[in-house]
Order: C-alpha cells, then sequence, then structure tokens
C-alpha cells in the first residue's frame, strides 16, 4: 500500500515529519534514485535512500517502537552534535538499530526535567504540533517580587517577539525570601518561553524545571543524566492524547544462566 514518504520515514523512526521534509528539500532522500518530493508516495517495493544509504522499509516498519523519559540535567543541549562541543541528551541514550531516536521537543541548556525520546516519528510530531495543545507543565523559581497584576497579565496575554504568550495556568508552590516557586503551565512549545514570558515582566528565573510533558510526569527515582523505558500505561495515554493506537508491549528479555563460581 502506497503513503506518503514523511509518513512512511517518521513511523519508522529515521526522524520528525518535519526533519524529514528539510532532508527532502535539501536533496538528501532519493526514491529510486530520484530526488524526493515532498508528499509523494512511496511502497516497501521501492529503493530509498537517506545521504547515500538504503533504508529498508519492510524491515524498518516492523521494528518495534520504542520510547523512554530521559531526566535532562542543566548543561546539556537537545541537539545530535553540538559545534561547541558541548555535552548532549544523545551521549547518555542507548545505541539501536534500524531506527533514530527523536527528542520530543527541545529544553535549553539551562534548563532541566522531563525529556521525551521515541523511535516513532508520527508521534513525535504529534507531540510537538501546536494543533494538539500538549500541555508542559514547568517548576519555575523567581527572583523578585510578583504582584497579582503581573500573574493576570501572564495568563491574559503578552506581545513577545513571536507573537502574543501566555500561560494556560499558574500555581503558586511556595517559597521564602526573594525566590519563589511557581508552577506553570503551556500548551505549546515556542523556544524559551517560559523564561521569556516571566522576563517580560522584568523578572528573572533562577531555575528551570520540566515536570511533566502531556500525560507523563518525572519520576522522583530517575536520576539526572539517566533515562528509562516509559511504562505501558504512559505509553498508551501518551499515544491516546494525539489519537494514535499505541504499540504493544515491548518483550522482555529473559535473564541468562547464572554462571557458576
Amino acid at each position: 500500500m502506497a503513503e506518503r514518504i514523511q509518513k512512511v520515514l517518521a513511523r519508522a523512526g529515521f526522524g520528525s515529519r518535519r526533519q524529514i521534509e528539510t532532508w527532502i528539500r535539501e536533496g538528501k532522500i532519493t526514491v529510486n534514485n530520484k530526488p524526493a518530493e515532498i508528499g509523494m508516495s512511496i511502497t516497501d517495493t521501492d529503493l530509498v535512500k537517506i545521504d547515500g544509504r538504503s533504508v529498508s522499509i519492510a524491515s524498518t516498519t516492523v521494528t518495534p517502537l520504542r520510547t523512554l523519559i530521559y531526566h535532562k540535567p542543566a548543561g546539556e543541549v537537545t541537539t545530535r552534535k553540538d559545534e561547541a562541543g558541548r555535552p548532549t541528551v544523545f551521549d547518555h541514550l542507548p545505541r539501536i538499530r534500524n531506527a533514530r531516536w527523536i527528542a520530543v521537543g527541545r529544553l535549553d541548556i539551562n534548563t532541566s526535567g522531563v525529556l521525551l525520546v521515541t523511535t516513532d516519528g508520527e508521534l513525535a510530531h504529534r507531540l510537538m504540533h501546536p494543533s494538539w495543545e500538549i500541555e508542559r507543565e514547568y517548576a519555575v523559581r523567581i527572583l523578585g517580587t510578583v504582584d497579582d497584576e503581573i500573574l493576570q497579565r501572564l495568563q491574559q496575554g503578552v506581545m513577545l517577539e513571536d507573537g502574543m504568550a501566555s500561560f494556560a495556568v499558574i500555581r503558586d508552590a511556595g517559597g521564602a525570601g526573594a525566590n519563589h516557586w511557581y508552577h506553570v503551565i503551556l500548551r505549546e512549545g515556542r523556544n524559551r518561553e517560559v523564561r521569556r514570558l516571566w522576563e517580560s515582566q522584568g523578572l528573572k528565573v533562577s531555575r528551570l524545571i520540566r515536570v511533566r510533558y502531556g500525560p507523563v510526569e518525572l519520576p522522583r527515582n530517575i536520576r539526572a543524566g539517566k533515562f528509562q523505558d516509559l511504562p505501558q500505561q504512559d505509553i498508551e495515554a501518551l499515544y491516546a492524547a494525539v489519537k494514535l493506537e499505541a504499540p504493544a508491549p515491548r518483550p522482555q528479555r529473559r535473564p541468562g544462566p547464572r554462571r557458576r563460581r
């Protein structure tokens, strides 16, 4: 059955649909030795190449899909390679065959917390697309005095350089002295949006942690710089949030025989 090339390659885990469209425009993808076009249909009998390397659509589409939660620490960037040589989140992820890790959105270098990574490009695309309005919840520590008028403006909307922005929810989370904690919720993922909203009111964000992405919360048992496979119940909730059918549970590896000492 023929399907659009972006959908096939995204589902196979080679990248999000947006990333694949970029590669097509850059001429990095060919179909039957001719440059691919956005929206063209392909089948598993077509010869598809990415950067000159053949991709077997028939085999990659049956590769088990996998989604992880990574506890990103401050100091890491959410890019595959960094020209400045800074550590990236991908340095700590497990290696996989016939697929590719896709970060669901980004966290800037000074922000820590929940980062979802998946081999399912269609899932990543929907979770990041503004039309699905997937909630992102942050714990934010503010340096300065916050009054009711500021909170009201931040929820009604503030004009930033890339358009109007606002918090869907702001909750007081306590604190003492000059530093005070709030929990805020966004339903989109623009660059540094949380920080820019607070800074628009003359306030400084001294710490920022993403504590939830959609239905997935940051577990207490995952230390910074570590990851774990999402439990099946979280996977099902995540797929349901964007109206996709969740994959079957991944088979568990059986422990090998114990070695005799």
